[in-house]
């Protein structure tokens, strides 16, 4: 029987103002095991990891490290005891070395001095000695996101952890990159290292993990062996209900273009050119989908649609107006809807209330004005009825945004920009880690929205599953262009199209189309 390196056992939070994020958790990692933490945005796997990796404390409940009972004080304590944790959003200093990243806090040398020398070799090494194909000379600005992932792993294991927090690992992940960064992560069991995955893909979870807990409201729902589970009752664990992750849905019959973008261009302040002679178009009644690596151009494809970033030169045309100079306010009033790639950062005011994050579109509109005041009355209603409909989990409009789930957070989001009568949508990796069932709801709305009402929807997404799945037309972007278009998408497997993500394969402009 394999050692149990890690046991929490009977963990119970409870933050001031009386929400119980975790009561009685239990969960073990034994030697040589890949163990799934499932569960919904909410559920409290966040905060468990946290008490883990010393972020918090929890009112009752202990943990073991290889049978000894131990108390987690920060990150580092945590590290040094040999937990270690590859967050979802990179750690790391762009314009410093890989080897500098992987070493930073443990730098070799003598005193003040930093022996880079002796950091390269130990990076070296250590890459050599776990399977990680890095040079330890490159910029973390120049790297691929896997290879950024692989820095990850590298930074915990040279710290000699034995047990692994993984944190939505594969959410920027090609198919072959999930691929190899499975077979690295094989290795390591094999090595005897545990392994605490936490992922909503429920294929990856079958694929990969030996076991799994999954968490709702805090609670553990469900664990067990995963060879003896299939998807369907991982997800009725996790929602309470079997999530079809298939879409049926009608044909898109698109209209007039809405959104037209001719030779659109943009160089960075270092320099580089990001978007190059970018050129396609967007009409009524369709989802246009980008998949694309990260970094080739999507993110300020998005931002400068939406008026957060301006362009080098090019034009873009919103239901029949240049966008050219005009403040995102204005070209939100020219029928625009936005869910950023950033919820936190763009989506909301996290200290703001719900109401507030939802009313802030609304309240120059004629509809909830009386005279030249402000109708705060009908105002609500409407925000009571986003709530509602939108099925957004909290105790009232008046609660903060920043004490929502992730999931809900979104629905926020979502709940603003989808009542507001915009007929374009751009959707920014719209589900990005949240749960299965918050994620079925926003892309059926998506789709909805189009066959319904006539929206156009640009939707960028890492998830290839969710882009295949939405998408009436499919674009590929690569360094800053489009490489790739397919009119049948449900014909295109995701490891076709990782390959022309990757630039192993590309369409010549006759292959592509009309883009428009």
């Amino acid at each position: 029987m394999a050692k149990e390196l890690l046991r929490m056992e009977g963990i119970t939070k409870v933050y001031p103002n009386g929400f119980m994020a975790n009561k009685d958790v239990t969960l073990s990692v034994s030697e040589g095991e890949i163990h799934a933490l499932m569960g919904e945005n909410g559920a409290g796997k966040t905060t468990l990891m946290k008490i883990l990796f010393g972020h918090e404390a929890c009112q009752e409940g202990k943990i073991y490290i290889n049978g000894e009972e131990v108390k987690i004080e920060n990150p580092l304590d945590a590290i040094d005891k040999g937990i270690g944790m590859v967050h979802q959003h990179f750690m790391q200093v762009p314009n410093l070395s890989v080897a500098e990243n992987v070493m930073l806090g443990i730098e070799p040398g003598k005193g003040q001095l930093f022996d880079k020398k002796k950091a390269i070799e130990l990076t070296r090494a250590a890459a050599e000695k776990y399977q990680l194909d890095l040079d330890p000379n490159a910029l973390i600005r120049d790297l691929s996101v896997g290879s950024k992932q692989k820095v990850e792993l590298l930074k915990s294991l040279i710290r000699g952890v034995k047990v692994l927090i993984l944190d939505e690992p594969t959410a920027v992940l090609t198919p072959q990159e999930t691929r190899e960064l499975f077979a690295q992560l094989k290795n390591l069991k094999k090595q005897g290292y545990g392994m605490i995955f936490i992922s909503h893909k429920l294929e990856e979870v079958m694929e990969l993990c030996d076991r799994c807990t999954v968490l709702r409201h805090g609670r553990v729902t469900g664990h067990g062996n995963i060879q003896e589970l299939n998807p369907a009752m991982l997800s009725r664990m996790m929602v309470e209900r079997e999530v079809n992750l298939e879409i049926d849905k009608a044909p898109a019959v698109p209209k007039e273009t809405i959104l037209h973008i001719e030779k659109l261009n943009y160089v960075n302040d270092f320099g580089k050119h990001i978007i190059q002679d970018l050129s396609f178009g967007i009409r009524a009644g369709e989802v246009v989908g980008i998949a694309g690596v990260e970094g080739n151009g999507q993110t300020e494809l998005s931002e400068i649609i939406t008026g957060l970033l301006h362009r080098t030169s090019g034009e873009i045309i919103l239901n029949g107006t240049e966008t050219s100079g005009k403040k995102i306010k204005e070209i939100r009033n020219l029928g625009l809807a936005h869910i950023s790639e950033d919820r936190m950062k763009y989506g909301i005011a996290q200290n703001l209330s719900i109401r507030d994050n939802i009313a802030s579109i609304y309240l120059e509109n004629p509809k909830f004005k009386k005279g030249p005041f402000l109708n705060v009355k009908e105002l609500n209603e409407f925000v009571d009825n986003c709530i509602e409909e939108f099925e957004i989990a909290c105790t009232g409009g008046t609660e903060a945004v920043r004490f929502l789930s992730g999931g809900n957070i979104q629905k926020v989001i979502v709940a603003r920009e989808f009542s507001c009568g915009a007929n374009f949508i751009i959707a920014n990796q719209p589900t990005r880690g949240i749960d299965v069932g918050t994620a079925d709801l926003i892309r059926r709305l998506l789709v909805k929205y189009t066959r319904e009402k006539g929206v156009g929807v640009l939707l960028i997404s890492s998830d290839l599953n969710e882009v295949t799945e939405v998408s009436d037309r499919l674009l590929v972007m690569r360094e800053g262009r489009i490489s790739a278009q397919f009119h049948d998408v449900k014909a295109v497997s995701t490891d076709e199209l990782g390959e022309y993500m990757l630039g192993v394969k590309h369409m010549t402009p006759e292959e592509m189309g009309d883009l428009s």
